[in-house]
């Protein structure tokens, strides 16, 4: 989308909103638009402040008409999608938690923080917030659903359907929700800051009013991402203890595979082609149907990849040299390969799994 559609697009979703809630017509300019915010505040407040103020008094039961459609009181989870909404189109960016590109937690939780509401980072932790909502058919617009065994998250919008941001190459989007959830988490229906709720929209609003659309630059509000700090594996953990919960590993195996194999960069690359953040060869991940560039993928299918040779040959050693080296020069040579590189990738591994216990 060039920077002339966008923000095309991005004042007709704001006027959209100020009318549900001030009765502007979304024909109207951005100019008559803060006009008539302005008029309905004190003389000392800015326009933003005055549709803070409107929704604020819209959210408090009061119910406001837009033609013949009302719009009643909203739940929390109602407000995180009225947000997360305004994203749809957003390239798909692993790791990503800005405007700039999203993954699917980054985007519910970055929706999250415009309403006031603090979620956790990765799929599998927000898949515990909230309470259980049992089935499909008793969700509602706003609940989490949460797919792929923990590892991908969206936000319901009815219908079958859900918002998210699916893949590399994709775009936040709304998609049919294709597999029975693992779990829909409802946020409870006391609503955020309800000031913070509209933050987006309002910064938008004043950023566009005056901005050149030739060389539209998005609001500080929507570009500034979270400090790092954390390690490199902490995007990770819980997808680690999840797979190996789900494939009966011992704790900390895939954690010191991903640290062995790829020092937790999803984007290494191996001289003889093996790729992601569990390095798995081309035909491996397609024997196991993942692209070994997902990480999330990667861990789910390395936990299974792992928990087949463990079945197969009994001890952690021979299924990491495996892992390594492949099921058949350890079933050649009886055990782990007279190889230094196997060995030594054996060694490192079950030294961290022995320092973790």
């Amino acid at each position: 989308m060039s920077g002339i559609a966008e923000v095309q697009a991005r004042i007709s979703d704001i006027q959209a909103r100020i009318a549900e809630f001030t009765g502007v017509t979304a024909g109207q300019t951005i100019s008559q638009t803060a006009t008539k915010l302005s008029a309905t505040s004190s003389a000392s407040s800015s326009s933003s402040t005055a549709f803070a103020d409107a929704l604020s008094t819209s959210s408090s039961g009061a119910v406001v008409t837009r033609g013949t459609r009302s719009v009643a009181d909203t739940s929390t989870g109602q407000k995180l999608l009225a947000v997360a909404k305004q994203f749809t189109g957003t390239p798909y960016k692993w790791g990503g938690t800005t405007p700039d590109g999203f993954d699917c937690s980054g985007l519910i939780q970055y929706a999250g923080k415009q309403i006031g509401l603090t979620l956790p980072r990765t799929a599998a932790q927000q898949a515990k917030v909230g309470t259980e909502v049992p089935s499909l058919d008793q969700a509602k617009p706003g609940d989490l659903v949460v797919l792929s065994g923990g590892h991908h998250i969206g936000i319901y919008v009815g219908n079958g359907q859900m918002l998210h941001a699916p893949k590399t190459g994709d775009v936040v989007k709304i998609s049919k929700v294709w597999e029975t959830p693992m779990t829909i988490r409802r946020l409870g229906t006391t609503a955020a800051t309800t000031a913070a709720g509209v933050g987006v929209a309002a910064s938008l609003l004043a950023g566009v009013a005056s901005a050149d659309t030739s060389s539209y630059v998005r609001p500080a509000s929507l570009t500034s991402s979270s400090a790092a700090g954390t390690s490199k594996s902490a995007p990770y953990e819980a997808a680690f203890s999840a797979a190996e919960q789900k494939y009966d590993l011992p704790t900390g195996l895939l954690r010191a595979v991903a640290k062995q194999e790829s020092g937790f960069n999803p984007n290494a690359k191996s001289h003889a082609g093996a790729t992601g953040l569990m390095q798995f060869m081309p035909a491996t991940a397609r024997s196991l149907g993942i692209d070994p560039t997902d990480p999330f993928a990667s861990i789910d299918a390395a936990g299974k990849y792992l928990k087949q040779h463990l079945d197969s040959f009994g001890s952690v050693s021979l299924a990491l040299a495996a892992y390594n080296a492949g099921a058949g020069n350890v079933r050649k040579y009886g055990g782990i390969p007279p190889f230094s590189e196997t060995q030594n990738y054996v060694k490192k591994i079950t030294a961290d799994l022995g320092s973790a216990a």
